[in-house]
């Protein structure tokens, strides 16, 4: 009475072997290929930190010319030290949340227009919360000549601290160079802005006398690669147990079932 329903489960028997096989090494590939992605992001990242601890210790340089500046990127020019002059823009000047190893406050961001007619947005460094509507009113100097020393900084498009910029408020909880420039209306803006003050030399030391507060750029990289990388390495380990254990079980399965088959040399009774 069951051989023949034990007969039938074979073809299905194998169908469930052959799909779990595939969906397994398909597992197995794709854990192994993303765990293979985030080593290769890692060598990336370390390579990028390597650069940058050289580029930020270099001499300052001139801004970048006005023709390169839609190529610009984080992984050729970010935190590089520029030195520029410049007039400061009355009237030009917005505060963006800031959380620094002085406490809670804002950056001071006032755009400077070169004598090319174009605007670049310097941050000019830390405030306490108390002092905002004091530097929201400020007015920069008579002649509003400046020269600036400072690290080439990338936008901070959208917002932060899960807030989002509302320029009508004059709220800003980001560095966001498009947005601050075009509530500000400055037509020729660099898409990049400026941390005003070298880390580490006398223009930041002497900057600390008094506010703003500058050269308190905080040079970090988030880089848990490596941990990500072992993650997905363990998820294809896993994956194999896994198939380990199935495949014993089906084994197993395999084993009884064959046992409860009739001898192929066994035929029914007849009747005479």
């Amino acid at each position: 009475m069951d051989a023949a329903p034990t007969t039938m489960a074979l073809p299905r028997r194998g169908l469930r072997r052959a799909v779990l096989l595939v969906l397994g090494m398909a597992l197995f590939l794709g854990f192994v290929s993303l765990g293979t992605w985030q080593v290769q992001r890692r060598a990336w990242k370390l390579d990028l930190i390597e650069r940058v601890d050289q580029r930020v210790h270099a001499a300052p340089v001139a801004l970048p010319p006005v023709a390169q500046w839609p190529g610009i990127n984080a992984a050729q020019r970010e935190y590089l030290p520029v030195v520029f002059q410049g007039r400061w823009l009355p009237g030009k000047t917005v505060l963006t949340q800031a959380v620094t190893e002085l406490g809670a406050g804002f950056w001071v961001m006032t755009a400077l227009q070169q004598d090319d007619g174009t605007q670049v947005l310097v941050n000019r460094g830390f405030v306490p919360q108390e002092q905002r509507a004091q530097w929201l009113e400020a007015q920069p100097p008579a002649d509003g000549a400046a020269t600036v020393q400072g690290l080439l900084r990338m936008t901070e498009p959208g917002g932060g601290f899960l807030r989002t910029n509302d320029p009508a408020q004059q709220r800003w909880y980001s560095r966001d160079v498009a947005a601050i420039s075009s509530a500000l209306g400055l037509p020729r803006a660099a898409p990049f802005f400026v941390d005003a003050g070298l880390p580490g030399t006398a223009a930041a030391s002497s900057a600390a006398s008094g506010w703003p507060r500058a050269g308190l750029t905080v040079i970090r990289f988030h880089n848990s690669h490596l941990v990500y990388a072992l993650t997905w390495y363990g998820l294809a380990l896993m994956v194999v147990v896994a198939g380990w254990y199935v495949a014993r079980y089906e084994r197993r399965l395999g084993a009884r079932a064959a046992s409860r088959l009739p001898p192929h040399d066994e035929h029914p009774p007849t009747t005479p």
